[in-house]
C-alpha cells in the first residue's frame, strides 16, 4: 500500500470543486472543498464520527451546535460527532477548504464541481478504496 502523500496545501489552493475526494481508507476519508462567496456547505449532523477541517484560504464562518466562529486561511477545526454543524463563505472569494473523516461517506475518485452537482448525486460509499 502506498498510502497518501502529496502537497496537501498546493492540492487545496488549486482545487476549485465544491468537493474532491482525494483518497479513500479502510476508516479514513481526505476531501478538499471549496465555497464560492455566499456558498456553505450545508447543515449536517454525523452521530458516528469527528471531523476535521483545515482551511487554506479565505474567509467565513462555522457554526457548531448553534454557535458561530469566524474562520480564516491556517485555521483548523474540528467537530465532535453529534454536532450540528455548518461552515459557510462570508468572504468575496473561494473559501478553500479540506477534511478528514472517518468512516468514509463518500465513492473514492468523486468530483462534484458545484454544490448543486452534489446535491444531485444521491451516491455513498461504497466499500472500494483508493487502494
Amino acid at each position: 500500500m502506498k498510502g497518501f502523500i502529496g502537497d496537501i496545501e498546493s492540492l487545496t489552493e488549486e482545487n476549485r470543486n465544491f468537493r474532491r475526494v482525494l483518497y479513500t481508507g479502510r476508516n479514513l476519508q481526505l476531501v478538499l472543498m471549496a465555497l464560492k462567496p455566499g456558498e456553505e456547505i450545508g447543515l449536517e449532523v454525523h452521530d458516528d464520527r469527528d471531523q476535521f477541517f483545515r482551511v487554506e484560504n479565505g474567509k467565513g464562518e462555522v457554526l457548531i451546535d448553534g454557535v458561530s466562529t469566524p474562520i480564516k486561511g491556517d485555521d483548523g477545526i474540528i467537530v465532535p460527532a453529534g454536532a450540528q454543524h455548518n461552515i459557510i463563505n462570508t468572504g468575496d472569494e473561494l473559501l478553500q477548504l479540506y477534511t478528514i473523516y472517518g468512516p468514509p461517506e463518500h465513492i473514492d475518485g468523486t468530483v462534484h464541481p458545484t454544490k448543486v452537482d452534489a446535491e444531485a448525486a444521491h451516491e455513498h460509499f461504497d466499500g472500494r478504496t483508493t487502494e
